[in-house]
């Protein structure tokens, strides 16, 4: 292993990305500063997830330890609006040690990796908007919104789906992708719904997708993605108080045999309608000194479970490209050649497990709701899981090392 020179990296964004490249690049020897655009921390804020076994796999092998926040998800059942079971699945293979994908809030992932972070002496600075670059004859600038400006060897844009890096280094912006749907979810509490612990319950609806999952204190954390055959606008979407919403979402599930009307009930707090995006590809990740990670280079949808281990992923290979390349254009080219095709092929998968859940028109459901129990059996379901290994089986070996 060569000796890596590199002093500091500046890594804009604290979210899942930005912490995560933190560590990887500190256990790699290298020194970084993280900069957070809001002037706190990300506590309570953001929706529920899962983390997925590839993307928890990829954080341990950094040392990080298991996650005390969450509980294990290691399975989904699939069932239609009228309540018939598809399938149950499991939600990847579990790792030799016995870990399986982990359903976690996003405010206690995010804490979970700052503490990890701050812990190991990692320093993170709040209240820090990116708002311009520049790439120096030995270096990079960062410009902040406060005036304030940071230097260092490297700058790694981890700053999120609509990333200001990533418009520096296409020299533009870089048009997402609209999914035609939008995302909600909530927390209900006091309802007594179907419950097998460890289960994520999916429900193609007549009307809209909804997935509820129980949790260990008895809370029902759920989401729900109905299709928006039109893009909305912000200004859509903030006209629409809480009090239509909630009476929009029981509407379109008044006739599905789910539990989705008595959980919405007993939601006290909906989050707002939110649209689908991807980013089907970004034509450029990186110039001599800057690279974008996460959601700034793959925002992939939600649909496909994928969007936090993919960032996770991406730290963990940069940390070891840079770890073992001391050119930073060399490791940074190489990090690119290992991520690329990987990522656009989980973000197509993400959009087409979009489309499978839309529901778009009363023609189309109804022949789906026909064909898709013949299609999709247990036996089926498992035959696929065994073909979705290049996902949930990928592995990052950290001790192996990276060549040009």
């Amino acid at each position: 292993m060569m000796e890596n020179v590199m002093t500091t990296a500046l890594i804009i964004g604290g979210g899942v990305a930005g912490p995560t490249s933190a560590i990887a690049l500190r256990k790699a020897g290298i020194k970084s500063v993280v900069y957070e655009a809001y002037d706190r921390t990300a506590d309570g804020i953001g929706a529920n997830l899962v983390l997925a076994v590839n993307g928890y796999r990829a954080l341990l092998e950094l040392g990080v330890d298991h996650l005390s926040a969450g509980f294990d998800i290691p399975r989904y059942r699939y069932h239609l609006g009228s309540g018939r079971v598809l399938a149950q699945v499991r939600n990847g293979r579990p790792l030799p040690d016995g870990t399986v994908a982990r359903a976690i809030t996003r405010s206690d992932l995010y804490a979970s990796l700052r503490d990890e972070a701050i812990d190991q002496g990692i320093q993170i600075e709040f209240g820090k908007r990116l708002v311009d670059t520049e790439v120096t004859a030995d270096g990079v600038i960062a410009y902040f919104a406060d005036g304030t400006e940071a230097r260092g060897d490297l700058l790694i844009g981890a700053d999120g789906a609509h990333s200001v890096v990533r418009r520096v280094i296409n020299q533009g912006e870089v048009p997402m992708r609209f999914n035609h749907m939008v995302t909600t979810s909530g927390y209900a509490h006091g309802v007594d719904v179907p419950n097998e612990p460890g289960t994520e319950f999916m429900y193609l609806g007549k009307r809209s997708f909804f997935c509820y999952i129980p949790s260990d204190d008895g809370t029902i954390w759920w989401y729900a993605a109905p299709t928006w055959p039109d893009e909305p606008t912000s200004d859509d979407l903030a006209a629409i108080t809480p009090r239509q919403w909630r009476a929009r979402l029981r509407e379109m599930f008044t006739d599905d045999n789910s539990a989705a009307v008595e959980i919405i009930d007993a939601t006290e707090e909906i989050t707002p309608p939110r649209p689908i995006y991807d980013l089907p590809t970004v034509p450029v990740w990186r110039n001599e000194r800057m690279v974008i990670i996460g959601d700034a280079c793959h925002a992939v949808s939600p649909s496909g479970g994928q969007g936090v281990s993919m960032s996770v992923e991406d730290a963990v290979e940069l940390g070891r490209c840079l770890r073992d390349i001391p050119d930073i254009p060399t490791a940074l080219e190489r990090y690119e050649r290992i991520r690329r095709e990987r990522v656009e092929k989980v973000v197509e998968f993400g959009s087409s497990s979009s489309r499978s859940i839309a529901v778009r028109g009363q023609v189309r459901r109804i022949a789906r709701d026909v064909f898709l129990p013949i299609a999709f059996n247990q036996k089926a379901a498992e035959k696929d899981l065994e073909n979705m290994s290049w996902l949930y089986d990928h592995r990052i070996d950290w001790d192996e090392p990276v060549t040009v």
